[in-house]
């Protein structure tokens, strides 16, 4: 009989900061009733060229990335994967503004505003 190896188990692709974490549960809380999670991806748009979308999911799509948190499921957009590994997304809060944020290694720049990436 071979020897069992174990593999380390696999990293996520994004690491969700503890308020990021705590908003995906409240999102989840007041989520329409057939909502399975909610889901992280990167359409085409603004001036960079793709933007960071975060929307309630009803079905999972085979080649989504999945994550479970305390407070439900978050899904990464399989397509959208290779330009999120390694970032990390938190939320934040102050005076103006509400939202998720993102550190991304892999953005080579975004536009002023902050609303879109290139890669």
């Amino acid at each position: 009989m071979g020897e069992v190896t174990k593999r380390p188990a696999p990293r996520a692709a994004v690491i969700l900061t503890p308020a990021a974490e705590q908003r995906i549960a409240d999102l989840m809380a007041k989520a329409p009733e057939d909502a399975i999670g909610v889901k992280l991806s990167t359409p085409r748009r603004g001036c960079s060229g793709l933007a960071y979308s975060v929307d309630y999911v009803t079905d999972e799509t085979a080649f989504d990335e999945k994550i479970e948190t305390p407070g439900g499921t978050f899904y990464i957009d399989g397509a959208s994967v290779l330009y999120l590994v390694g970032s990390t997304m938190d939320w934040v809060e102050d005076d103006f503004t509400a939202g998720f944020v993102f550190t991304n290694p892999n953005a080579k720049g975004a536009c002023g505003c902050g609303e879109s990436f290139m890669v």
